[in-house]
């Protein structure tokens, strides 16, 4: 009985093997047959990829033939927060009973007009918000809303183009606050000339090696201008399909002195639907002269940022 079992064992061995390999070779075939359909695939799908974009390129050609000089660009962005808080007996803090209320908003007008030898781009910024913090339990304390960031920044820049990409430009730039008597105390104004770089068409680089810093002030303190290079970058990219993010640096770099040289970086992100969403907005700064006349004993960098709804309205 052990034999025969052994006998019919290697029997369906046997059979098994020529099954195996016919199987194997129809897959093989199977398999070269579906590569060589994919490689045929592929290469029309480049081929039609090559014939849209060639037709896209046509499309935006004959499109900006059509589109009449200047070309104006406008809108607004901004971003408002608001954060209420109230405490009653909470017996955890040293203060049980406080209320607060945080204010804040921030937004940004652009107006652009290009012409076919030239180029005019603006903006301004405003950013404000104010604090009030109350303890009711101290009769004594300040109730009354507070600054908490005061910030106004406009700026005006003219190109020649000299190629589709580089420009003689000239550009004139004003920083100040506006709350609390510091309009123009201090004030900060950029006039100077040299070249604009727009390598994209939403990244504008300008490089102006001859610029004079005036800065205004009523102030104690001996604020200086002076002359040195400016360098301005602003960029605005889709990161998704909601989400959008805006970077403007303006840095000058004074002839006569570290001291007397300053940056602004301000940064926007915003998630919007039907232009309206949650938006983020965060400022940096470095200015050697304001901590000088704050009498700080190091130069602090300087930082804001307000959270909470945006809005986006634009037209072209």
């Amino acid at each position: 009985m052990k034999g025969l079992c052994t006998f019919f064992a290697i029997v369906l061995l046997v059979a098994w093997q020529p099954i195996a390999a016919q199987t194997t070779e129809e897959l093989q075939a199977m398999k070269d047959e579906k590569a060589a359909e994919l490689a045929t695939l592929k290469g029309e799908l480049e081929e039609l990829t090559g014939k849209v974009d060639a037709l896209k390129s046509e499309v935006a050609g004959l499109t900006d033939q059509l589109t009449p000089y200047p070309r104006w660009d406008t809108g607004l962005l901004g971003n408002v927060g608001l954060n209420f808080s109230t405490f009653n007996d909470w017996l955890l803090r040293d203060q049980p009973n406080t209320s607060a209320v945080n204010i804040g908003f921030s937004t940004t007008g652009i107006a652009n007009a290009d012409f076919e030898k030239a180029f005019w781009r603006n903006s301004l910024n405003l950013t404000l918000g104010w604090l009030k913090f109350d303890n009711r339990d101290n009769p004594d304390d300040n109730s009354d809303f507070q600054v908490s960031a005061d910030a106004f920044n406009i700026t005006s820049l003219y190109g020649y183009k000299l190629s589709s990409k580089i420009a003689i430009s000239t550009l004139g730039e004003y920083r100040t606050s506006i709350l609390d008597g510091r309009f123009n105390n201090p004030g900060y104004l950029d006039i100077g000339v040299g070249a604009t770089w727009t390598p994209i068409k939403d990244l504008v680089v300008v490089v102006h090696p001859l610029n004079y810093n005036f800065v205004f002030s009523d102030a104690e303190f001996d604020y200086q201008s002076s002359l040195g290079a400016k360098v301005v970058a602003d960029y605005t990219r889709q990161l998704t399909k909601s989400i959008a993010w805006k970077s403007n640096l303006s840095a000058f770099a004074s002839y006569e002195g570290s001291d007397l040289s300053n940056w602004t970086w301000i940064n926007g992100f915003s998630t919007a639907v039907k232009g309206i969403g949650i938006g983020l907005d965060l400022g940096l700064r470095n200015n050697k002269q304001e901590a000088l006349a704050a009498e700080k004993t190091d130069n602090p960098l300087q930082t804001y940022w307000i959270l909470g709804l945006s809005y986006a309205i634009s037209s072209k």
